[in-house]
């Protein structure tokens, strides 16, 4: 059994899904694993990653939406350091996820026909996202 393990950068845009999948098989590719597990995991309190829809962008849009309600920037947080945006993005980032493992069959990622890997920004600004990326199998 094989583990190789990376760190992937990306620079995300604000309140934005970023698409990493290609990145992610493009890691993949670089390993001897054929049949195992990858695993993700970001590096931060105010992004998350998320296994979604990848071909209707309106899906995502809605997830905005409905995760504006959900966390609402005008809420009088007490934890409010970094901005207004910042207790929300925190909020985001719990109710969702900091982790993903995808199934590796026959060196590919394993996802579904409409699926992709996005890291899901949730502050006002852009930010250089660090994601930990371990492939385990043979």
């Amino acid at each position: 059994m094989a583990v190789f393990q990376t760190l992937l950068e990306i620079q995300t845009s604000p309140k934005s899904f970023i698409d990493i999948t290609k990145q992610v098989q493009d890691c993949l590719n670089s390993t001897e694993v054929n049949n195992g597990v990858c695993h993700l995991f970001i590096k931060h309190t105010s992004a998350s990653l998320v296994i979604q829809e990848n071909y209707d962008p309106s899906v995502r849009e809605d997830f905005e939406t409905i995760f504006s309600k959900l966390a609402p920037e005008d809420f009088p947080y007490v934890h409010n350091m970094e901005g207004k945006d910042d207790m929300p993005a925190h909020i985001r980032s719990a109710l969702t996820s900091t982790s993903e493992s995808v199934p590796v069959v026959n060196g590919k990622l394993s996802l579904g026909t409409w699926q992709g890997i996005y890291v899901w920004e949730h502050r006002d600004q852009a930010h250089n996202r660090k994601i930990m990326v371990s492939m385990v199998g043979e």
